[in-house]
């Protein structure tokens, strides 16, 4: 056998849906805002307060280099109007001073003086020589001497040349450096500490909301007195309130038809036993009836036997809605369970499978509420399931292993031959009073739609689930299952057990 793989393009469904990004909850956006806040807050403070260290730093470099220049252009004034003038003797001066990086034009001889190194007249930009000796302003620029950077000063000497100084801003250089480093680590400690805060606000911020899913969860669980607590807060008091009030009327409405529901059932019973109790007079008295009088007393007493049917469901609807069903526990093995159950349901030859593993599986439930979920599913398969037609209902029990081989939960599975329940019903059938889209094809005689509704709920009581999906073997059909939690007998218990049997 061999698979057909697709070569064409893939769908663009497909990628636009693996594409789209996962929506961010509230919380995260909360932390992401306050997050993205303080880094742009931390690098607004960093770059302002460098830009600003800069500035201060080169100007007052700039300023004092300027001064120094102005006072050593006097100095070589001085010296160069001097009888005879001599320029050796100004460099020298400008040395015994300290300076070091020294360089005089001398108009007569318009030649250079005093370069040393890497520090010649030939690094000069023209531009600045020409502002400088030909315009005679003083000007000054940062050059790149060598890898190091520079700034030079040139101050013009009046009928005597001029005068360059070149002063490093390596220095400079290096504290800004420590300050960019400074700025650096201030900021990543300032995104830290706005992270930290950031999840300590959105953890504050979203509490109030994840307390009122709690409350929502709990009244939808049946709770139906669960309230959010007041407070003095502005903002959340608005919430607490709405939701509180609208927790109330839904409470007042739930009770209100659930006592309407409860005194309509008690109220039918009494007429509803007078109406047996005439059936089973007319029963008895069967043999003296001429035949349409018979085929009529049938039709009551299905009736009437439908009609006990949905007022003792409704009766148990409403213990569910007042909060006053309490489950008898009891230890129950369940694949025997199971057997015991079919045999007294209205299909006692429903084909039953287990596994060997099954056999030894125990549930914790209340013995007449699960035979009623047994008997619910079976009924629903032998009115639905084209019984008498096409097939028989068979129900299988399986254990369900963990992925370290335990068993913590058991399957009871209903088969049927029926046609099946259409994919976008089968959230809806567990519905009170739900029929599907064949209730109008059905008979009057097929229930009111509460069945499969009790099944839920007393299948929710043991914290179990039940669904309806398609038969396994691809058949038509409808395959009914139900999971509860469960656990394996000990191989002294299964021995024990088998000695009682």
């Amino acid at each position: 056998m061999t698979a057909t793989v697709p070569v064409g393009p893939p769908d663009q469904g497909s990628i636009h849906h693996r594409l789209r990004l996962r929506p961010l909850g509230l919380r995260r956006r909360l932390l992401l805002i306050l997050t993205l806040g303080s880094m742009g807050l931390s690098l607004f403070l960093a770059i302002t307060t460098y830009g600003l260290t800069r500035s201060n730093v080169v100007t007052q470099r700039d300023e004092s280099s300027v001064d120094a220049t102005r006072r050593n252009a006097q100095l070589v004034t001085s010296s160069l109007r001097g009888n005879p003038p001599n320029v050796q003797d100004a460099l020298d001066a400008l040395r015994g001073f300290g300076v070091q990086r020294p360089l005089i034009w001398y108009r007569p001889s318009q030649d250079w003086y005093g370069g040393s190194g890497r520090f010649q007249a030939a690094v000069l930009p023209e531009e600045l020589v020409r502002r400088v000796v030909t315009d005679a302003i003083p000007a000054r620029m940062i050059l790149d001497v060598a890898g190091e950077t520079n700034l030079v000063v040139g101050w013009p000497l009046p009928d005597v040349g001029a005068y360059f100084e070149f002063f490093s801003m390596g220095d400079i250089n290096s504290t800004l450096g420590s300050v960019r480093l400074a700025l650096a680590l201030a900021s990543a400690i300032t995104t830290g500490l706005g992270v930290m805060v950031g999840v300590f606000a959105a953890q504050r911020s979203v509490r109030p909301l994840g307390a009122a899913a709690q409350a929502a969860k709990s009244f939808a669980s049946g709770r139906l007195d669960t309230r959010l607590e007041v407070t003095d807060d502005p903002d959340l008091s608005v919430l607490a309130d709405s939701f509180n009030e609208m927790a109330a009327a839904l409470q007042q409405r739930v009770e209100r038809d659930a006592r309407f529901a409860s005194d309509v059932s008690h109220e039918l019973r009494s007429p509803l036993m007078t109406l047996s109790a005439s059936v089973e007079v007319m029963e008895a008295r069967r043999d003296e009836m001429p035949e349409r009088a018979r085929a009529a007393l049938d039709l009551l007493s299905s009736d009437v036997t439908r009609f006990k049917g949905l007022v003792e469901d409704l009766l148990e609807i409403s213990r569910f809605d007042a909060g006053a069903v309490r489950l008898h526990l009891e230890e129950l093995l369940v694949a025997e369970f199971v057997r015991q159950a079919v045999a007294i349901s209205s299909v006692p030859t429903a084909r039953m499978t287990t596994t060997q593993r099954s056999e030894t599986l125990l549930i914790e439930g209340d013995r007449r509420r699960l035979a009623r979920v047994i008997a619910n599913l079976l009924d629903n398969a032998r009115i639905h399931g084209a019984m008498a037609d096409s097939g028989e209902v068979t129900i299988s029990v399986q254990e369900i292993p963990e992925s370290d081989g335990q068993v913590s939960k058991v399957q009871i599975a209903v088969e049927d031959h029926g046609g099946g329940v259409p994919a976008d019903e089968r959230s809806l059938i567990f519905a009170r009073f739900a029929r599907g889209g064949s209730a109008g094809r059905r008979s009057s005689s097929d229930g009111a739609g509460l069945g499969l509704a009790l099944v839920d709920e007393h299948i929710r009581l043991h914290g179990g689930r039940v669904w309806v999906e398609d038969r396994l073997d691809r058949e038509a059909g409808a395959r009914f299952v139900i999971e509860l939690p469960a656990e394996e007998l000990a191989p002294e218990e299964i021995a024990h057990e088998e000695i009682a049997t």
